[in-house]
């Protein structure tokens, strides 16, 4: 359902709960933050219900956001959890509950009705398959009053798989904070890297999965050197569980030394401003934040054509789009953004008003609270 925000609505108090069970922190994790933090800051209350040892809780905990401690793999003890839960919304007076994961799902889903929240949200971020669709219907279609999608290709799955009502679901990517995602302000500094001059410079910000391609895109860097002359460096800042797989990959291409692995970095910004290409390689994908947060800074964009990514990177408008596990048509497309400049520079300032227009973090907060509203009233 396409949602619309009027702004002309006084602002309204909201007492709003989140909930996840990862322990990781990607995409998912920071969407959820920035929700809390955006409606935080116009004023509502909003928790944070998550595993103590998660790294969401510890950022919500250093950033200010009260949180609740709740662990979602003890079974034996989930009647005693969800009653728990049932009686915490009820004391602090919840009224949206927002899970984003299935184990934390059921269990505040099913605390959320006990204690009678009058709106229960259920976020989806990744198109992959449901295991048990006849369960997973309770959830989706029977117990929660809207659901929420990261793009249209989810959305577009849950309506065909549960039968649901179009108007009762949104597609809704992460907004972009365009104060902080600009093209003008620092750079990034790689000391270590000694690079003949004028070096493209090719990078990834992702958590390091198989599923991110990252071994395609070493496969792509060979390929530009072998084939081509062009020898370009690859600046990958993330971590996780394919770091080692995806390192022997790079090696195995002899192009570990146009490889550099920074680990994790909170200075996304500075490193996109020093990148000539971000590159999206990914085999399956919601809608990527780093590729919103790329157009947002005018930085080209190459990925693939899978999930929701041609919904923000569209071909030939705002960046250029490769088959996924296609090495040589990614070479290509990298070939292409280096040496097509005035074509590239008309992508890129069509993708930074693409995300002006569309994708902001107020724009984004704007359509949640109108989507609040529609279900809850004006006051």
């Amino acid at each position: 359902m396409d949602i619309i925000a009027d702004s002309t609505f006084p602002q309204r108090i909201w007492r709003i709960a989140h909930s996840e069970a990862s322990l990781g922190w990607g995409g998912q994790e920071h969407r959820i933050l920035a929700e809390i933090n955006g409606f935080r800051s116009r004023g509502s209350e909003v928790w944070l219900i998550a595993p103590m040892d998660s790294q969401i809780y510890q950022r919500a905990s250093q950033a200010g956001v009260p949180v609740l401690a709740q662990r979602f793999n003890q079974r034996y003890l989930l009647p005693f959890h969800i009653l728990r839960l049932a009686w915490w919304l009820h004391r602090q007076r919840i009224e949206i509950v927002n899970p984003h994961s299935s184990r934390d799902g059921w269990m505040l889903t099913i605390a959320a009705r006990i204690a009678r929240v009058p709106l229960i949200i259920r976020s989806r971020h990744f198109d992959v398959p449901i295991p048990n669709k006849s369960l997973s219907r309770l959830i989706y279609k029977e117990w929660s009053h809207h659901i929420l999608t990261t793009s249209p290709k989810i959305t577009s799955s849950l309506i065909s798989t549960f039968d649901l009502d179009p108007n009762g679901i949104t597609t809704l990517p992460t907004g972009v904070d365009l104060e902080r995602f600009k093209p003008e302000g620092p750079k990034a500094d790689f000391p270590a890297l000694a690079l003949p001059p004028q070096t493209p410079l090719i990078g990834m910000i992702t958590v390091i999965r198989a599923a991110k391609g990252i071994q395609v895109l070493a496969e792509a860097v060979h390929l530009l050197k072998t084939q081509h002359g062009i020898e370009v460096h690859c600046i990958i800042a993330g971590e996780g569980p394919a770091l080692e797989y995806v390192k022997s990959v790079v090696s195995q291409f002899s192009v570990g030394t146009q490889f550099t692995f920074l680990g994790h970095r909170e200075d996304v910004p500075e490193i996109m401003r020093s990148l000539d290409i971000i590159a999206i390689p990914s085999f399956h994908e919601a809608i990527p934040q780093s590729g919103l947060q790329s157009l947002a800074m005018g930085v080209p964009v190459v990925a693939s054509d899978v999930g929701g990514i041609p919904s923000i990177i569209r071909h030939g408008e705002t960046g250029r789009l490769v088959p996924p596990h296609d090495a040589a048509a990614l070479a290509a497309a990298i070939r292409e953004t280096l040496e097509q400049k005035l074509q590239t520079q008309a992508l890129c300032r069509a993708g930074q008003q693409f995300v002006m227009t569309h994708c902001s973090l107020d724009a984004m907060l704007d359509r949640l609270d109108a989507i609040y509203r529609q279900h809850l009233g004006e006051c």
